[in-house]
């Protein structure tokens, strides 16, 4: 056989291992981002596959899948809770492990509530139900949601502190959230008050003002005798004093058109609600190490 030809086969073997080399390099860098970022891909079968081929359960490649999998899980079922499915949503919920995932919990109701502040009320009530079984849930993610609030307000970073002032108002409809942490809010905003403060909390009111009037009438008058002495002092926008001086009217019709919870998602009986308390100065630990 001419030299060529032994040489060129050779080159042909050479190939080949590259070939099975490279796969499996690929398969290990796979899984390695699986974990890290979750920009892989991988289909449901074949992960599911991937997972039943794995001898050793402790392993750091069979943590990372399972761990993927909990992600999208879970991010599925947030991302697609709405008030007509909430109830079939929840039994699909409680069936994921969401003690390992309290975390990603969090982090997807927080990142879809900023996306969708229409559906506060929503995910407030999943949260609400979540944290009958789960309190240590409930009291992760208002400390995560102060967190956010704390920041935006340093930065000024309105759309930030409307979707945390929104969320906390709505958890205080549930219950989840004791209602002294909402009179401690707008006693902040109403301190030093600004045009987009006064707003904020204009917002706030408007959004918890029902509930607040059932459970502490006096503290909610008292924060309306500083938006009265904010509009006497005449020193912000005339847009802002109209803001004012619509709470006002709805305040005097009983907060009509605002219920604290509609019927669709007052899906918690009042002693089985579990409601928390942090304040608005604490220092906040977000406990990152959850993983997200």
């Amino acid at each position: 056989m001419p030299n060529q030809s032994i040489k060129a086969i050779k080159m042909g073997i050479k190939k080949n291992r590259m070939s099975e080399f490279q796969k499996l390099a690929d398969l290990q860098e796979s899984m390695t981002n699986l974990g890290k970022s979750g920009l892989v891909y991988i289909p449901p079968f074949k992960l599911a596959r991937m997972m039943s081929e794995f001898q050793d359960k402790s392993s750091m490649e069979y943590q990372r899948m399972t761990w993927d999998a909990l992600r999208k899980s879970i991010n599925g079922l947030v991302n697609k809770v709405n008030a007509t499915n909430i109830k079939n949503i929840i039994p699909e919920l409680f069936a994921e492990n969401l003690i390992r995932g309290r975390g990603l919990f969090c982090r997807s109701c927080m990142k879809s509530q900023m996306a969708s502040p229409g559906f506060t009320d929503v995910f407030a009530a999943l949260v609400a139900v979540v944290n009958t079984k789960l309190p240590e849930v409930g009291d992760l993610l208002l400390r995560r949601i102060i967190l956010q609030l704390q920041r935006a307000y340093k930065r000024n970073d309105k759309p930030q502190l409307l979707a945390a002032v929104k969320f906390i108002a709505h958890l205080v409809n549930q219950q989840v959230v004791h209602e002294l942490i909402a009179l401690e809010l707008l006693t902040t905003l109403l301190e030093n008050p600004t045009d987009d403060s006064v707003e904020v909390a204009v917002g706030f009111v408007t959004e918890c003002g029902s509930i607040l009037q059932d459970l502490s009438p006096r503290g909610l008058h008292g924060i309306f005798e500083r938006f009265r002495g904010i509009l006497h002092e005449g020193e912000i926008d005339k847009r802002v004093q109209f803001l004012i001086e619509g709470l006002f009217a709805l305040r005097k019709a009983k907060f009509q058109g605002h219920p604290a919870v509609s019927p669709e998602l007052d899906l918690v009986e009042l002693e089985d609600q579990l409601t928390h308390e942090v304040s608005l100065l604490d220092k906040i630990d977000p406990e990152i190490a959850l993983g997200t």
